[in-house]
């Protein structure tokens, strides 16, 4: 969430950069009245604090002095003023959950070079590799999920029969493509990011703390007997990993790295194309992640785009790298930059990695913290985070792009080490 002592000394400026948006001020008004009232409160209930213990003191003269009666009266005196700051304790606690619940739903600033706009088409391409319009057979025009009918690797309707629409199923090969796309997305980034296999149900505290909750609970699938929600990425369980800590600044940046399955309700999704592989209630993904200082953010944040970027370059696939305006970013994020693979058959670029620098708006919620070198105060840690390789889409777009004219699949060079030495999918 938005750090309050920066809304407290610099109100404008916050409010124009959530602004920046399309958000309205509004709720950061409510939330600096209720702070400057809040405090207020506070002052005034620290003000009877001393009263009551010079008052206490007092007390103890007149008694001392057999003026027992006077020593009574101070006594009552001192009994009504704790009542009211007892009133004015659970008013400021009252006033403090207010603030805190406002800014769960404000969403964090975006960073200054951040391409302003007003929705995706504002969206800023900033590369683009590998794509030629008339560089595809009719061959590659054929969509990933007859391919998959075809060649009997992806059985959609049967898992549609099992769980309901945007469920899929692999099948054969198929599964053992999600599955070499899954190591091949981990080992490549086995060099600096230690892998972590977390839960797949948090608790409430959890979501939280990544800004999925409570603003997008309806995205969300949730398990209310337990008190627990399946998680959208594996981003959530990983920003949680150092909940409430303290870390060293020598220690930082953490780089981490998770594969699991992901689970979105796509609340909303109705209308939007949703055939084969292209919008998943359920999928695999490889996230990666990163702790780090406010001065480690930029180069950490261009590491990750950079290895999720070279995973798609390195399966041959075309792609393109765009920088996502102020109104289309994450609710969490000040910077993000997503990579779209091509997929020939569906004639659709198809989002695969949305690579995003947090600054502290995670780490606040989750309480994380690093201790300067240089000693003083601690200081909340940046949070970044990126998916490594989600697997349908770039199943998709793999089986689309590399098919071949007599209806096989070739298997990208960089993929062989993990199919067993399979080099094609071939009709069976």
């Amino acid at each position: 969430m938005l750090d309050l002592r920066q809304l407290r000394a610099d109100p404008d400026t916050v409010k124009a950069a959530v602004a920046r948006r399309g958000e309205t001020a509004d709720p950061l008004d409510q939330v600096i009245n209720h702070d400057e009232r809040r405090r207020r409160v506070v002052s005034e209930a620290d003000e009877l604090r001393a009263e009551v213990k010079r008052i206490s003191a007092e007390v103890g003269a007149l008694f001392r002095d057999g003026r027992a009666e006077e020593a009574e009266e101070l006594r009552a005196r001192s009994r009504e003023l704790g009542e009211r700051i007892d009133e004015l304790s659970a008013e400021a606690d009252q006033l403090s959950e207010w603030i805190r619940r406002i800014l769960l739903f404000v969403p964090n600033t975006p960073a200054e070079d951040c391409p302003d706009g007003s929705g995706p088409d504002d969206n800023v391409v900033v590369r683009t590799v590998g794509y030629h319009p008339d560089a595809y057979g009719g061959h590659q025009r054929t969509p990933h999920w007859d391919i998959g009918e075809e060649l009997g690797i992806l059985d959609v309707d049967r898992a549609v029969r099992m769980s309901g629409a945007m469920f899929a199923m692999y099948r054969g090969l198929g599964a053992r493509l999600v599955r070499a796309l899954i190591d091949y997305g981990l080992d490549r980034n086995r060099d600096r990011y230690e892998e972590i296999r977390p839960p797949t149900l948090v608790r409430t505290e959890t979501m939280t703390s990544t800004g999925h909750l409570p603003k997008f609970s309806d995205d969300a699938y949730h398990l209310e007997r337990d008190g627990l929600w399946a998680i959208p990425t594996a981003e959530v369980p990983l920003t949680s990993l150092l909940s409430g800590e303290i870390v060293n600044e020598a220690d930082l940046p953490i780089r981490l790295m998770a594969h699991t399955s992901c689970f979105r309700r796509e609340a909303g999704s109705a209308g939007r194309d949703t055939r084969g592989l292209l919008r998943m209630h359920e999928f695999d993904k490889v996230e990666l992640y990163g702790f780090c200082t406010p001065e480690g953010a930029h180069d950490l944040h261009a590491e990750i785009l950079e290895r999720a970027e070279g995973a798609i370059a390195d399966l041959g696939l075309a792609h393109r790298v765009l920088d996502l305006c102020t109104a289309d970013l994450g609710a969490a994020s000040a910077r993000t930059f997503d990579i779209e693979v091509y997929a020939p058959g569906a004639d659709r670029w198809l989002e695969v990695s949305s690579v995003s620098w947090c600054r502290d708006y995670q780490a606040r919620r989750a309480d994380i913290r690093y201790r300067p070198a240089a000693g003083g105060r601690t200081q909340m840690v940046h949070s970044l985070n990126g998916s490594g390789l989600a697997v349908p889409r770039v199943w998709a777009a793999l089986v689309e792009t590399h098919r071949q004219p007599d209806g096989s699949i070739s298997v990208p060079e960089a993929l062989h080490p993990y199919m067993g030495g399979i080099t094609s999918i071939a009709p069976n």
